[in-house]
């Protein structure tokens, strides 16, 4: 631990430090935003990719259905109209969505940059152990992110989309709610991914071992069927266990994880 310096520091130093951090990360937040709302076209493309019958997974699921000789397996042509019902609300969902790429774009700096400020404080094993933490975290959100925009999302659109209780209500999906849906969804996912790095800590602090998660493996597994569900409201089971074995499958690295971590000897003490 780097206690030379920190000794040197006051509180309204540390304070001091922190508040340029918090200065880099907001002008690097605003930076990426105010991009990401420039190439409006580019941003907008990549969001309403999923909702187009020529979309990579339902290329790739006709593709595999021509190989296989299963026409069934083709999702074929549709098309989703979109519409907006308030006069500002394409100005204020473009600058939403903006600001959240903002914050996916500059999210590795941020990290790197919180990061920096506690680093002097921890031991040198400690660093190492944050340093693979952090890239694990982020790998693991980005991938929850990609699994729903890539096949999640896509497939509960679709299906969405195309329900109807009678043939005389037509589907016209507002802008918002096609938006807000998709961000929230891999928000959740990216989320939900970080299920090992969350047990991790939940070991350091003594509140959870492997028995315990052995223990309650069939009741996670209900847990799971049920999130996957309701993230995937299809009437399809392929689509629930796109959702649930990635899910269960974390969850078994969390049991290895955990396995092998040792409590923290100030929750001992």
């Amino acid at each position: 631990m780097e206690n030379n310096q920190e000794e040197k520091m006051t509180f309204w130093e540390h304070v001091e430090v922190f508040r340029k951090v918090v200065f880099r990360c907001l002008a690097v937040w605003l930076v990426c935003a105010l991009a990401a709302f420039c190439f409006k076209d580019t941003l907008f493309s990549v969001l309403f990719a999923p909702s187009k019958s020529d979309f990579i997974l339902y290329r790739g699921l006709c593709w595999l259905a021509e190989r296989l000789s299963m026409p069934a397996l083709c999702p074929g042509e549709f098309s989703v109209s979109f519409i907006n019902t308030e006069l500002a609300s394409q100005f204020t969902t473009h600058l939403q969505v903006a600001v959240l790429m903002g914050v996916v774009v500059a999210f590795p700096y941020l990290i790197i940059q919180l990061y920096g400020f506690v680093a002097p404080a921890l031991y040198t094993q400690e660093k190492r152990y944050s340093v693979m933490l952090i890239f694990f975290g982020v790998l693991l959100f980005a991938l929850g992110v990609l699994l729903n925009y890539m096949v999640i999302f896509p497939f509960a659109f679709r299906f969405l989309s195309s329900y109807q209780v009678q043939e005389v209500v037509v589907n016209q999906i507002a802008l918002k709610s096609y938006t807000s849906t998709l961000l929230v969804l891999s928000l959740l996912m990216g989320i939900l991914f970080e299920i090992p790095i969350i047990a991790y800590f939940l070991a350091k602090l003594g509140l959870i071992d492997k028995a315990l998660l052995v223990q309650y493996r069939k009741h996670a597994i209900v847990v799971l069927l049920i999130l996957a569900a309701v993230i995937t409201p299809t009437a399809d089971i392929f689509t629930l266990l796109l959702v649930t074995v990635p899910l269960y499958l974390l969850y078994e690295l969390s049991i290895h994880i955990v396995a092998h971590t040792k409590v923290s000897p100030s929750v001992v003490e």
